[in-house]
């Protein structure tokens, strides 16, 4: 089955002080979600603003990585074709178990 479609997303970053709020929205033409991040700088650390963005719009994707797998499931259970395990956890690929 070939398909293709056009997913929309828009990142809106917000700095006052120390901190970086983001909102990511995704617009699937069906859906409409928002991931919501944030991230303070440490008040005894050096403020380097991209820093601040990298974080928080990080933390965004991974509300907004959540709440797709949480409609994913939804569609799956609907259709009869549950996952077997379901986990809300933020994908911790392989290079996790070489730090150490």
């Amino acid at each position: 089955m070939s398909h293709t479609i056009e997913w929309k997303t828009r990142v809106y970053l917000f700095e006052e002080g120390r901190t970086t709020k983001v909102r990511v929205e995704l617009d699937t033409g069906t859906t409409r979600l928002t991931g919501h991040g944030t991230a303070h700088c440490n008040p005894v650390d050096e403020d380097v603003p991209e820093i601040g963005d990298e974080l928080a719009a990080a933390r965004a994707l991974e509300d907004l990585a959540a709440q797709l797998k949480r409609f994913a499931y939804g569609d799956m259970v609907r259709i009869g074709a549950a996952p077997r395990e379901v986990s809300l956890m933020p994908y911790s690929g392989w290079m996790n178990d070489a730090v150490g």
